[in-house]
């Protein structure tokens, strides 16, 4: 259901929003100050009933995490702030950054006293050169983080959302979504870019669908009819228009929408999850009929081999294999057998890396050849789909 709503983004269009000044005139840093008079598990409580999904793509219940944290008078303990948003399609935290980079401090203020931290840091792309003018992996952070002492890890959206849980009550943020019922709570930031007429980062309360993303609030397609749509940053499988949702069974998640199009399903964690892809960031990347579905995988593929830190050999030879394979096809040198190894090689990085980042590579690849293996074909026999590999005919 679409419900758009001007909270994390009120200051954007205000004339220097992004200033102390600003800020203070519309209310900022009063959610910091109530926060402070308020015990700080009061405040992990507030945040628990706000049904705050991690917005950087894992979807865990920040309140959740944020309760995890043990003071310990003998150790510090550590906030860190995600905003790297190093996939292709996700740009939304940057414009927090940017555009009112106070929210995003008052939110650490409060998370640093809820948590019991007395030290924030926020990991920001050394390309955001405006975003920065405005301001290895441990197993259990809460634990055992940053420097060997307790640690929470929150995307940056995720942060800047608190305090207005924090103005409004944590139930009646939550209650802003039409997912409330499955602890999906509040409004987020909805990214869509690639072959709509109004690409751009937009605000609404969280249900919102696909389509609504695409057609009312992207303007619709540009060019040509919708071929897929990838739908939260490049990591997550693809979804496409023909996709009938089947959950016939009245427990599923799912079956409020059964026999609906997947672009009908509100765009939720665990609807998502469940339709085989994830929400991720929440930024859709949308491509028409005249784009070549080979091309796309190799765009991705030569990013993630790129951005690939070599330490995990599944992850380092896979991701540039499969970029191999794809720019053969393109090239009309590459055989049906080796569209097949793509399936292979994607599994064989599924689950065996360090890190996320060999799956993020590996699960666009395995959705892209699974629900466009005709193209696939297609270059395989040396007759490339109409689109002749192109991003854009």
């Amino acid at each position: 259901m679409l419900k758009p709503v001007k909270i994390l983004t009120k200051m954007y269009d205000v004339p220097e929003g992004w200033t102390l000044r600003a800020y203070e005139r519309a209310g900022g840093y009063q959610a910091a100050r109530k926060a402070l008079g308020m015990p700080q598990a009061t405040v992990v409580d507030e945040t628990k009933k706000a049904n705050i999904r991690g917005r950087g793509g894992a979807g865990f219940p920040a309140g959740v995490k944020w309760g995890f944290m043990k003071p310990d008078p003998a150790r510090p303990a550590y906030l860190t702030v995600n905003a790297d948003e190093g996939e292709p399609g996700t740009f939304k935290d940057r414009t927090l950054m940017e555009k009112d980079p106070h929210r995003c401090v008052e939110g650490c203020i409060i998370a640093s006293y809820a948590i019991g931290a007395h030290v924030c840091y926020i990991y920001v792309r050394d390309e955001l050169h405006l975003s920065k003018e405005r301001r290895l992996k441990p197993p259990f952070p809460a634990q055992r983080g940053l420097f060997g002492c307790p640690t929470t890890v929150n995307n940056l959206e995720t942060i800047a959302a608190v305090p207005s849980v924090i103005e409004m009550g944590g139930e009646a943020f939550s209650k802003l979504s039409s997912l409330h019922h499955l602890n999906d709570g509040g409004c987020r930031l909805f990214g869509v870019s690639g072959h709509v007429k109004k690409p751009g980062i937009y605000e609404a309360c969280v249900g919102l669908t696909l389509r609504e993303l695409i057609y009312d609030l992207g303007g619709g397609m540009s060019n040509g009819e919708l071929l897929g749509v990838i739908p939260g940053g490049s990591s997550c499988p693809v979804l496409v228009p023909s996709e009938i949702v089947s959950a016939p069974d009245e427990k599923s998640v799912l079956h409020p929408w059964h026999g609906k199009s997947v672009l009908d399903v509100p765009r939720g964690v665990d609807t998502f999850r469940n339709l085989g892809t994830m929400l991720g960031t929440c930024c859709a990347i949308v491509f028409s009929d005249k784009t070549c579905p080979v091309a796309v995988m190799q765009n991705l593929m030569s990013f993630y081999r790129h951005e690939s830190c070599g330490q995990c050999t599944p992850c380092r030879e896979g991701v540039g294999w499969i970029d191999r394979i794809v720019t053969k096809l393109l090239e009309g040198t590459a055989s049906i057998q080796e569209v097949d190894q793509i399936h292979d090689i994607g599994n064989g990085i599924m689950g065996n890396t360090i890190c996320a980042f060999g799956e993020g590579a590996a699960m666009p690849a395995l959705g892209l050849v699974r629900k466009f293996r005709r193209h696939f074909e297609e270059h395989a026999a040396g007759t490339p789909c109409r689109a002749e590999g192109r991003l854009q005919a």
